[in-house]
């Protein structure tokens, strides 16, 4: 029988979907308010993999990943996707989204991103909220599933979550170490 355990935190980022209308500054220090301080963004990249957010949004989306300093636990999830959720309303004008708010987590083996709509591939993970894994880290990069989204498999994607992993991997380090009591290198 294996033994019950607490899960390692892991490394809470956040994928905005922006049109060209939002105040990036506001939302920033909303999440912050919200999550946490950022301690890294991507750079701001074009979104054009789908139109399905146009007739909301707009066109001229453009994605950013922002990444959290605090690392938390896996069932953080549905609380911050409730969160996101709320914000996305807050920002909305006319009853449309300027913002579109993906959070997720990363680990050393997977990105985990969390949505409200169930489906094959998802699991439930309460509050109304399920995760997928979206990409798996094998042979020393971010392999996409069949349902990983083609933005999810884009190379300026992929360069940001290396950075984030192994920023995430240097923090599980530093927290081992201080754990048992050694010195940080």
């Amino acid at each position: 029988m294996g033994e019950i355990r607490q899960p390692e935190p892991v490394m809470l980022f956040i994928g905005l979907l922006i049109a060209p209308s939002c105040a990036l500054v506001g939302v920033y220090r909303s999440l912050e308010e919200r999550v946490g301080p950022i301690e890294l963004k991507s750079q701001i990249m074009d979104f054009d993999y789908t139109r399905y957010y146009e007739p909301e949004m707009g066109s001229g989306l453009s994605r950013q990943f922002l990444a959290f300093e605090r690392l938390v636990l896996p069932d953080e999830l549905p609380r911050v996707k409730i969160a996101t959720n709320a914000l996305e309303k807050e920002l909305a004008q006319d009853g449309k989204r300027r913002v579109n708010l993906d959070p997720g987590y990363l680990t050393g083996a997977k990105l985990v991103l969390v949505t409200t709509k169930d489906h094959a591939h998802r699991l439930y993970l309460g509050r109304g909220i399920y995760g997928e894994i979206t990409l798996m880290f094998q042979r020393g990069k971010f392999e996409a599933l069949p349902w990983t989204y083609p933005d999810y498999r884009s190379q300026g994607y992929q360069e940001f979550f290396q950075v984030l992993r192994e920023r995430y991997l240097s923090k599980v380090s530093e927290a081992r170490s201080s754990a048992k009591g050694e010195q940080p290198k």
